[in-house]
């Protein structure tokens, strides 16, 4: 009985045979191996990759890793009061940028306004 490929994991999707190494070690490594270790919840790896990509500006992952933090426990609130608390450690501007991307993440159709 033929058996169906699973869905392509993100890094498939944006990379797929143009860099395979890098495909790999993203779903094998860090998303096979570092996620699934128990010695942090998922919760508090989102946590921590949230806080990191904020304080070293990498606002493009955010988008999913914004939205993989809910489904790993965190609440809107959490993360927005995170981000909040980390303009005083990683600058004001990170903080906004990164706000940003929540707003949109969160809510969509507030984009553009206020």
């Amino acid at each position: 009985m033929p058996t169906t490929d699973p869905e392509p994991s993100g890094a498939q999707k944006m990379f797929g045979d143009f860099a395979p190494a890098l495909v790999g070690y993203t779903d094998d490594v860090l998303f096979g191996d570092a996620w699934e270790r128990t010695e942090l919840a998922k919760r508090d790896r989102s946590l921590a990759t949230v806080a990191a990509l904020v304080t070293l500006g990498n606002t493009d992952q955010l988008v999913f890793h914004l939205d993989f933090a809910k489904q790993n426990g965190l609440t809107e609130a959490e993360l927005i009061e995170a981000i909040t608390h980390l303009a005083f450690y990683a600058g004001w501007p990170k903080a906004m940028a990164a706000m940003a991307v929540a707003r949109d993440v969160f809510r969509p159709t507030a984009r553009g306004e206020g």
